[in-house]
């Protein structure tokens, strides 16, 4: 049994891909004509979800405050704290310009033709920037975490973080406790990413077949360039920033692409945060200290993929439309995808 956890190990990104693969082709071709095929995949679907779910937030909460204590300095942790959402700020801005230019160069979405429905909608109220200010620091700790507040979440785990460092011995054993929570969240993750294959499975097949065969066949085209875009920016922007920021070579970035196809499948980037945790400190090598605050960050505030899609649509559907997007209008939707990645 050793032997067969040490080769599944080994061969997990292989594994996942493998269950992306067959997830996509479930849905197309089996989901829509077997109800069973839906209804199994669904349930397990949803406990996956629900067992990657049960341990984000705690384990979240936890390192951060063993990063913060770890490293043990107020300064030290806001330069990496200040740097890493300074890195996150640029590349969502990054992703933005291509997401306006790309489909600009193509002239995507020309000659599409639409047909207009009417529907009586509520208007969703937006957050202003202050808002999003005054509400960084949750009222009420315990709701944040209930109601999946990551942004709350990270900020609560800060303050207690540096309050530990502040009182000195006196926080030796919260932290101790802090520690032992965190070691459980660790290993209760690990067990459930031997599962991932079949997490990616299941949670693929609904989604694909919820959009149907003539629907993903008719946006070929788009998904196409979509995808390329996506992957595109990440070899660009993702491993330029390697290559000459940290001085390493991109190829070595393999190690993350478990992490990267379990968001692909889940459509959820905090579902990301343990496995990318997990294979950033084991497989490459990178210090708790970094990653108990950098991931969490970048899982809350780097929506590159949703930066590029955002603007992917919104050219697309102006350009359907017969309608010129100015320089200025660009400039207000780079910066109002960053706002709303903060927010």
């Amino acid at each position: 049994m050793k032997k067969f956890y040490s080769w599944y190990k080994k061969h997990i990104t292989a594994a996942i891909f493998t269950g992306l693969i067959l997830g996509i082709i479930t849905g197309l071709f089996l989901a829509n004509r077997f109800e069973p095929v839906l209804t199994v995949t669904s349930l397990i679907g949803s406990i996956y979800m629900n067992a990657l779910n049960m341990m984000i937030f705690p384990l979240v909460f936890c390192s951060i405050i063993m990063g913060i204590s770890s490293i043990g300095n107020a300064r030290t942790t806001g330069k990496i704290t200040a740097g890493a959402m300074i890195f996150f700020l640029c590349t969502t801005a990054l992703a933005s310009l291509a997401g306006l230019i790309i489909p600009r160069l193509i002239h995507l979405g020309e000659g599409v033709k639409f047909e207009m429905a009417t529907s009586d909608i509520q208007a969703t109220e937006m957050t202003s920037i202050l808002d999003t200010i005054k509400n960084l620091i949750p009222s009420n700790p315990v709701a944040a975490f209930a109601n999946g507040n990551m942004l709350q979440v990270l900020v609560f785990a800060v303050i207690v973080g540096f309050t530990l460092i502040a009182i000195g011995e006196k926080g030796t054993a919260l932290l101790k406790v802090i520690d032992s929570c965190n070691e459980v969240c660790l290993k209760v993750i690990s067990t459930v990413m031997y599962f991932t294959p079949i997490g990616v499975f299941c949670t693929i097949v609904p989604v694909v077949e919820a959009n149907g065969t003539e629907t993903i066949i008719s946006l070929a085209t788009q998904l196409i360039i979509l995808y390329v875009a996506f992957f595109g920016f990440a070899l660009v922007i993702y491993g330029g920033s390697v290559k000459f920021i940290g001085k390493e070579s991109p190829v070595k970035f393999k190690a993350m692409l478990p992490a990267a196809l379990n968001a692909f499948g889940t459509c959820s980037s905090s579902a990301t945060i343990p496995i990318s945790k997990q294979r950033m400190e084991d497989e490459m090598g990178v210090s708790n200290k970094i990653t108990s605050i950098t991931i969490p960050l970048g899982a809350t505030v780097n929506m590159d993929a949703v930066s590029i899609l955002m603007s992917f649509m919104i050219m697309f559907f102006a350009n359907a439309c017969g309608i010129n997007v100015s320089i200025s209008m660009m400039i207000i939707i780079l910066l109002a995808n960053v706002l709303l990645s903060v927010g």
